[in-house]
């Protein structure tokens, strides 16, 4: 997808560890309500603002924003040579929470809340895309503290650029060519079956051949989507079981909550390339609750290392897939 290589060492995860380690156990259940928290129904935000008494989604924009809509146009390159180069960009930064309960995640809620969710989704993608000023609609979710998520409320983040960021810019050169790159690698991964790690009639969870992270996922549509408002209601239903059924599998990976990251790719507005919409997981944790991956060394200098291998790790969550 982005021609990019992974260097794959089965067994180095036996290596003895001394290195850092996270705290390893799993914190106590959150309350429904925390009136300290900022993003709780009715609750006074960091900026001043004050929430809604919301009873469902709700979403609203980021006090403070890594992107704003009224950017002048502006560029310079120094010396013509490609190499200082800055171009001004506008976009927009969206806050959605998932629930007015602060107790919450994707996995603990019932698939018509995830739905609405969802729906939410679609809408936001609809009218950050609607002026034809901004293109790329990126929904992500940080999980957890060790995912740098700066408020434990279950929510998600929706960043709309001008111009494409560069994760999507590489897989956008394999969706340009004759072909369907996922509608293509959909079929040879069911041909040899060994990193699926479950699937629906119209959607499938798989280790990805190339994944980096220890139990890394990818979420595929089987129907050629280029975007979540692509999708009808019965299809968004079936994603909505998706997500949770997901959700719910990290987190008996450790019985405990899983910290991940995810987002959709989804096609930017106005792009003529052959775009399939997916969903990208991308979870820390290696060995257990107290040991994460590090991307440091070779992985920074040279490519990215995993330590054991997809087939291994699609097979450990396929049997916690099992348990529903």
């Amino acid at each position: 997808m982005t021609r990019e290589w992974v260097l794959v060492s089965p067994g180095r995860a036996d290596r003895p560890w001394q290195g850092q380690t996270e705290a390893g156990e799993a914190a106590p259940p959150p309350p429904r309500y925390d009136p300290d928290c900022y993003l709780c129904p009715g609750n006074a935000r960091a900026g001043g603002a004050r929430n809604p008494a919301y009873t469902g989604s709700f979403a609203f924009d980021n006090d403070y924003p890594a992107l704003r809509p009224d950017v002048a146009d502006a560029s310079v390159d120094i010396g013509q040579a490609g190499l200082i180069r800055a171009e001004a960009e506008r976009g927009r930064c969206r806050v959605i929470c998932f629930s007015p309960r602060h107790d919450l995640s994707l996995g603990a809620m019932s698939q018509p809340e995830i739905r609405a969710v969802l729906d939410l989704w679609c809408e936001e993608t609809l009218a950050l895309t609607a002026s034809g000023q901004l293109r790329a609609v990126q929904i992500f979710e940080n999980r957890g503290a060790a995912m740098g998520a700066s408020n434990p409320h279950p929510h998600c983040q929706i960043w709309a650029t001008a111009h494409m960021p560069n994760e999507m810019a590489k897989e956008r050169v394999a969706f340009a060519g004759p072909a369907c790159p996922l509608c293509t690698y959909l079929a040879l991964e069911h041909a040899q079956g060994e990193r699926i790690v479950f699937e629906s009639p119209g959607f499938a969870v798989i280790v990805p051949f190339w994944a980096i992270w220890p139990f890394e996922t990818l979420l595929i549509p089987k129907a050629h989507a280029r975007s979540l408002p692509e999708l009808g209601a019965a299809e968004r239903d079936e994603l909505a079981r998706t997500l949770r059924r997901l959700a719910r599998i990290y987190d008996r990976v450790f019985s405990a909550p899983f910290p991940y990251s995810m987002g959709f790719h989804q096609a930017p507005a106005s792009d003529d390339a052959g775009w399939h919409l997916h969903a990208h997981y991308y979870p820390p944790l290696l060995r257990s609750l107290r040991v994460r991956k590090f991307m440091v060394g070779f992985e920074l200098l040279g490519q990215p290392q995993r330590d054991f291998t997809p087939e291994q790790a699609a097979a450990r969550l396929r049997a916690l897939a099992d348990e529903e």
